[in-house]
């Protein structure tokens, strides 16, 4: 299994409850969660992959289950990867994404590479 479904299902139920437009995209071998074209939340193995405001970055480093998303060998600030130890309990899932939510209107989206195609 490349990535958790349950906690995929764990996700979207949170999205749909707070009537957030989303939709899920497959990428680094798991799902993406899409807020507003932008990429807000992903799923990877038994890991969340969250997009956090850098202001709150490293004080959630400190946070249980909370560590550095290091995908390229370098740390992504703005990003961190949460293990079971941060959103085992319902509460702590749903701190994370809200955290997620906030933070995404103001994140930036990423540039469209151009097609080769003419």
């Amino acid at each position: 299994m490349a990535y958790n479904a349950f906690l995929a299902d764990r996700i979207a139920q949170f999205f749909t409850e707070k009537k957030v437009s989303f939709y899920e995209k497959k990428m680094f071998g798991g799902t993406c969660f899409m807020v507003d074209e932008k990429m807000c939340v992903g799923v990877l193995r038994d890991e969340i992959m969250v997009r956090i405001h850098p202001d709150v970055y490293e004080e959630s480093l400190k946070k249980e289950g909370c560590k550095e998303m290091n995908f390229t060998g370098r740390s992504m600030k703005g990003y961190v990867f949460l293990t079971d130890d941060a959103y085992d309990l319902e509460v702590d899932l749903q701190y994370w994404l809200q955290l997620a939510l906030d933070f995404n209107p103001l994140a930036k989206a990423s540039t469209k590479r151009k097609s080769s195609k003419n």
